[in-house]
């Protein structure tokens, strides 16, 4: 049955919601926007916009996400998704198409299987570094200098264990650190392989909210987006470049001080997006329907 005036948020409600959603964006975005105008690149932040394809426009745009009814009778931000059935506001049902009800079952499947396998704390970072073994000259962001040097760089993963189980980190090991790895993810074992303690993993959860876009609400998209924030951040204060410069202090850990430090930081960060990932499958299981 079509939602009707009354069980539909009233629409000072929702345009308070959006306007505290586009305050939100704009705060977390402003060092972005910033650096663009002048042309300026940042080997942190960049990555969440150039490695995740979204642009700043698209986090901004509201939506209430699937199945919910405003209050209204014209579109808030003039985008086509929305339906207008008399006063009342919804995503249209053409956005739940085949395309995007299979983009919500991989994505509810994949952060079920997520949830529900035991974190691990062991792996220390070391997907960055083993992005430069021995290859120190080629490394992606040359314009940073190797806090050790590249023998210093290279000594720390052939001295430690690596254990990477994310698929798009892997992928990016240099030949001579591929070997070096306890696993060996493909693409094909996503499900099988990505587990709750992977600071990479729960940096997708950005991507994966912003794939369902109009889909999940705008809020979900949002928490996500700063999670990924602050586990980029912590990913590159662990990375082997020196980035004291843009006042990032290194978490040390080819030390057991560094160590302990970066497993705490990537315990919290685990913390703060379980929740993400539980509202995520419910808006996936709202999509499916039942």
């Amino acid at each position: 049955m079509p939602p009707t005036t009354a069980s539909a948020e009233p629409r000072l409600r929702w345009e308070s919601r959006r306007a505290d959603h586009h305050a939100r964006v704009d705060r977390l975005t402003a060092a972005r926007r910033a650096r663009a105008a002048a042309c300026l690149a940042h080997p942190v932040e960049d990555f969440l916009f150039t490695y995740y394809p979204f642009r700043i426009g698209a986090l901004r745009r509201w939506s209430p996400g699937w199945g919910a009814a405003l209050e209204g009778a014209a579109a808030p931000e003039g985008e086509g998704w929305w339906s207008c059935d008399g006063a009342v506001l919804r995503v249209a049902e053409a956005e739940r198409d085949a395309t995007a009800l299979r983009l919500a079952r991989f994505i509810r499947d994949l952060c079920a299987a997520v949830a529900a396998r035991p974190a691990f704390h062991g792996c220390f970072g070391l997907h960055e570094w083993a992005m430069v073994y021995r290859s120190a000259e080629a490394r992606r962001h040359a314009a940073w200098p190797l806090r050790l040097g590249a023998e210093g760089t290279d000594a720390v993963v052939a001295s430690m264990p690596v254990r990477c189980g994310h698929f798009d980190a892997f992928r990016f090991f240099t030949p001579e650190a591929r070997p070096l790895n306890r696993l060996q993810p493909d693409l094909a074992g996503r499900l099988a392989n990505e587990q709750p303690g992977c600071i990479h993993v729960n940096m997708d959860l950005y991507k994966w909210a912003m794939k369902l876009r109009q889909l999940v609400p705008s809020e979900l998209a949002a928490d996500a987006f700063d999670l990924a924030l602050r586990a980029r951040e912590t990913d590159m204060r662990a990375s082997p470049y020196d980035l004291r410069a843009l006042g990032l202090e290194p978490i040390r850990v080819e030390t057991p001080e560094g160590r302990a430090d970066y497993e705490a930081a990537q315990r919290a960060l685990a913390e703060a997006a379980a929740p993400i990932r539980a509202r995520l499958i419910a808006a996936c299981d709202l999509i499916l329907g039942p």
